[in-house]
């Protein structure tokens, strides 16, 4: 199924696109939001989502190593202490059945630590949104290995 074949579903993908604009034109660099999104997505087994994150950091001059080191981030010295308080936000929100209380307190506090009030916020949405995101990629069995930097605008 197509989503965007549907009037409701073109209106939907539309707003939620519009949604994750909001996110991407903040002060939060897009190094660290394609790593907590692709570490999200990788979690939950989006393989569409996959694809954009490893090429949009690649794009973004990211190294190959960085990006294939994301599974792993905390057996890698690749990271600096601002990603890993994210990526470790990222998989605690992402495995809210995994640990019902959802983000430890200990990782709110790095967090705070490396990244202002309006970049909290914004690793907030962009958890969401993955998660959203990987959900929908899933649901309609979106394959990854298409995507090409930019065809979203």
């Amino acid at each position: 199924m197509n989503l965007v074949d549907n009037e409701i579903g073109a209106k939907f993908a539309k707003r939620f696109g519009n949604a994750s604009l909001v996110l991407a034109q903040s002060s939060l660099s897009k190094t660290v939001q394609e790593l907590v999104a692709l570490r999200a997505s990788q979690i939950n087994g989006c393989g569409w989502c996959c694809d954009v994150h490893t090429k949009e950091l690649a794009a973004a001059g990211e190294s190959a190593v960085r990006i294939n080191l994301v599974a792993a981030w905390r057996e890698a010295t690749v990271f600096t202490a601002a990603e890993q308080a994210a990526l470790a936000f990222a998989e605690e929100g992402t495995r809210l059945a995994d640990a019902y209380l959802g983000v430890a307190a200990e990782t709110w506090q790095l967090v705070r630590e490396h990244y202002d009030e309006e970049q909290v916020v914004v690793l907030v949405g962009v958890v969401a949104m993955i998660n959203a995101a990987n959900r929908l990629g899933v649901i309609l069995h979106q394959k990854g290995g298409s995507y090409e930097v930019g065809m979203f605008g």
